[in-house]
């Protein structure tokens, strides 16, 4: 591969820091390893990506395009005005050499996101050097890289601080989610890009895209064109291209996304364009369980789906069902009848008919623990519970032999704006399961923004710093976190600041959710 070459002046200096400036380290989340020195190095000015060695091809320019996109960000659109062409070489780092050692850009459930970073102190060229399996390793390695790189207000160019960095990370979950619903309020196609740009920040890694709901149906289903009749009006909708290029811009920055449809409740608005699927017009939600054509629909938009949405996961909600209305609609209680079913039955009925309809697409599938606690013996053996209720769900679910993701709405909904960043950072996604194999069945967990008060104008300062604090939750090993929340609220605070500078609305960490700074002063003391 060629060289890529950023024109842009640095200076090369030896920065005599304190030794408490030496000592704070500020990355987030905490790798696994780090040991760093006393030393500083500046950014040339024809800083490079090399990757000889490498047995990654990069034909789609993930790791190109995430370089570019780690200079921007390390600039922090300020001007560099110092030229590093009057120095030692042996001082100015030249570039990161990747090596990647897998050939596959696949990204899924489970990819190897482990990755080194070592930046010398010394040498003649001198290069940073990043090692990892896939280029997803890669990616977070360049977001570690560019948060121990600040620019220089003396010299007008890029250092790198606390020269030598040995790193060597890995992430403790391999579900790392962030939910967002699209539903309760339409979010801009610009908006949902720097939401997944942020989730890079803290190394986040599934977008849960709640697309519909009772309110409002957004989407456009090929199979099925008059579905998106539900949205809120004609503009506030998304192709089926769009929903591509949104899997495609996550993928770049190795995020995955699960898409959910949540069946049979919280379906009231798919009726607007097909008004069969209600049981009647005085009973729009749950979805009609008497009907053929409700789960050929479904089968339909699951089919749309598997061409685009290529995670291993769908979503099928399953929350939240009340089935008086079905009994209460003449014709569904007949055909409950005739099958011999109450309402709880013909619940799990449907919620286990929607299963086999995904998994004859090739899903697994993930559903909301009303599902497990109401039948969870007779759920597919490839479901993952998604807990949100509260304490001991996870513990029971893995005793179960299933596996769980973790949302316990008491700390993980962002929504919440009672629920403060220390209740985030201290969740425990393993709280009482001691056994490896069980706990090897937690998955991880994910932080849910619910949308009924949330809309492009305030989602970023609703997601930001809290969701920061569950992400080191979910990628730093258990030993290497703080057991007193305030022994990070420094780093975090630096984190926030960081998002700042890089054009996210994180909040303050004091205060409830999105609270605004209360006084003048530095971001660092908010």
């Amino acid at each position: 591969m060629g060289r890529i070459l950023l024109c842009f002046l640095v200076y090369v200096v030896v920065i005599s820091a304190n030794a408490a400036d030496i000592r704070h380290l500020n990355i987030w989340p905490m790798p696994k390893s780090v040991s760093y020195g006393h030393g500083s190095l500046y950014l040339g000015s024809d800083f490079e990506l090399k990757t000889e060695g490498t047995k990654f091809v990069d034909s789609s320019g993930i790791l190109k395009d995430a370089f570019l996109r780690t200079i921007d960000v390390v600039k922090g659109n300020h001007v560099i005005e110092s030229n590093s062409s009057k120095f030692d070489s042996s001082f100015v780092l030249k570039g990161i050499h990747v090596v990647v050692f897998s050939p596959s850009d696949e990204l899924q459930h489970g990819v190897d996101e482990s990755y080194e970073l070592h930046i010398p102190a010394r040498g003649n060229p001198l290069y940073a050097h990043i090692e990892a399996k896939t280029v997803y390793g890669a990616l977070h390695a360049l977001q570690t890289f560019s948060q121990v790189c600040y620019f220089n207000f003396t010299s007008r160019g890029i250092v790198v601080h606390q020269v030598p960095w040995t790193i060597v990370d890995q992430p403790r979950f391999s579900y790392r989610g962030l939910l967002i619903d699209t539903s309760r309020h339409y979010q801009p196609l610009p908006i949902i890009k720097k939401v997944i740009d942020s989730m890079t920040y803290a190394k986040l890694n599934v977008l849960h895209w709640h697309i519909v709901d009772s309110q409002s149906f957004p989407l456009e289903i090929p199979s099925y064109p008059n579905l998106w009749d539900g949205a809120y009006s004609v503009s506030e909708r998304y192709t089926f291209a769009d929903a591509a290029e949104i899997v495609s811009y996550a993928k770049k920055r190795g995020i995955n996304v699960l898409a959910e449809i949540d069946v049979p409740g919280h379906a009231q608005s798919w009726g607007v364009g097909y008004p069969s699927l209600w049981p009647s017009i005085d009973c729009k939600e749950p979805l009609d369980v008497s009907k053929e054509s409700t789960f050929k629909l479904i089968d339909g938009i699951l089919s749309d789906f598997s061409k685009i949405f290529k995670y291993k996961f769908v979503h099928l909600g399953g929350d939240e069902v009340n089935t008086s209305c079905w009994q209460s609609t003449p014709h569904v209680h007949k055909w409950l009848q005739k099958n011999k079913m109450n309402g709880s039955e013909a619940y799990q009925y449907f919620v286990l008919r929607a299963q086999k309809i995904a998994l004859s697409h090739g899903y697994e599938i993930i559903n909301w623990e009303e599902t497990f606690n109401n039948f969870g013996s007779k759920l597919s053996r490839k479901t993952v519970v998604h807990n949100w209720l509260g304490g001991g769900v996870a513990q029971r679910v893995v005793e179960a032999g299933l596996r769980c993701i973790v949302s316990n709405q008491d700390k993980w909904y962002l929504d919440h704006l009672d629920a403060i960043w220390q209740g985030f950072y201290t969740n425990e996604p393993l709280t009482n399961i001691t056994d490896p194999r069980q706990q090897s069945l937690v998955l991880g967990g994910e932080v849910c923004m619910w949308g009924e008060h949330i809309d492009g104008s305030d989602i970023e300062q609703t997601i930001w710093p809290r969701a920061a604090a569950a992400a080191e939750r979910l990628w730093t090993s258990y030993d290497s976190l703080a057991k007193d929340p305030e022994q990070v609220r420094s780093r975090l605070s630096h984190f926030r600041c960081l998002l700042n500078q890089r054009g996210v609305a994180a909040a303050p960490l004091d205060g409830l959710g999105r609270s605004a700074p209360e006084d003048p002063g530095s971001c660092y003391l908010q």
